[in-house]
């Protein structure tokens, strides 16, 4: 997802960035404040790449959305939202890489033993999503859930209500035990996280009967916008552009969609 700019050619001649670029290129957000004249060009970009360096590794695992979603998290929640984003994304590998259920399982397993109480003493050292989700570990069980929402779409075969419920769940109890641990309101996040998930899984579903079912149990779900907490905002983005196309289309999808994470990233509405 690049609908702004292709590459860093344009700003090779000295000219500076705009924030829209900035969130194509990186991830991140620039405000006008933080373009320095003197910093363009190369010298910008490798400002940009210096400052993301040490996220980078999880950065480039996210999808475009929540790359775009996170570019407007507060530094209060950054991090957890990184770490969050990035759990989802591993657990997402593991489904869509299977070839023997079985053993994506077992890996599945090791994620959910990890982020139970006391998993996280027996993971590898420095391991960077447990290391960014440690505030949340052995909570409340959301992160667990989340791991149980992807195994049941690995299991389903053919997709079926069940699972597509189990999905929702996950991501919803992972996003409201975030909220919670922010002091946010956890029941719209719950449903935030929950409109979330059908509509990305629903743009994402090949088969059309299968489809179908996901947008079934799209349609009957109560789609007023969410109203949370500033330190919420990459949900807020997340869920904003769920609403825009309810599973019909990708959540990113043109030019449209960039300005809508905008203004929703902005203004959470």
């Amino acid at each position: 997802m690049n609908p702004v700019a292709t590459s860093d050619a344009a700003f090779r001649g000295g000219a500076c960035p705009t924030p829209e670029y900035t969130i194509a290129y990186t991830g991140n957000y620039t405000t006008s404040a933080d373009a320095n004249p003197r910093l363009c060009g190369k010298a910008w970009l490798a400002v940009v790449k210096a400052r993301t360096m040490a996220e980078s590794p999880l950065l480039d695992s996210l999808p475009p959305e929540q790359r775009l979603a996170l570019a407007y998290a507060p530094q209060t929640s950054r991090a957890l939202f990184l770490g969050m984003f990035a759990l989802d994304a591993k657990l997402a590998g593991i489904v869509r890489g299977a070839r023997e259920p079985m053993l994506a399982q077992l890996r599945l397993a090791w994620w959910r033993e990890r982020l139970g109480p006391g998993g996280a003493a027996t993971a590898p050292k420095g391991e960077p999503i447990l290391a960014a989700l440690a505030p949340l570990l052995g909570q409340d069980g959301g992160l667990a859930a989340l791991v149980d929402g992807w195994e049941a779409l690995l299991l389903a075969d053919p997709l079926d209500a069940a699972a597509v419920a189990a999905f929702a769940d996950g991501r919803s109890a992972a996003m409201a035990g975030l909220a919670s641990f922010l002091r946010g309101a956890a029941d719209e996040a719950q449903r935030a996280g929950r409109q979330w998930a059908l509509a990305d899984l629903a743009s994402r579903i090949g088969s059309p009967q299968e489809r179908a079912q996901v947008l079934e149990i799209l349609t009957a779900e109560d789609w007023q916008r969410a109203r949370l907490a500033r330190d919420l905002r990459p949900l807020a983005v997340l869920h904003g552009l769920a609403r825009r196309h309810r599973g019909a289309r990708p959540l990113v999808a043109g030019p449209g969609s960039l300005l809508a994470a905008i203004r929703l990233g902005m203004t959470g509405f």
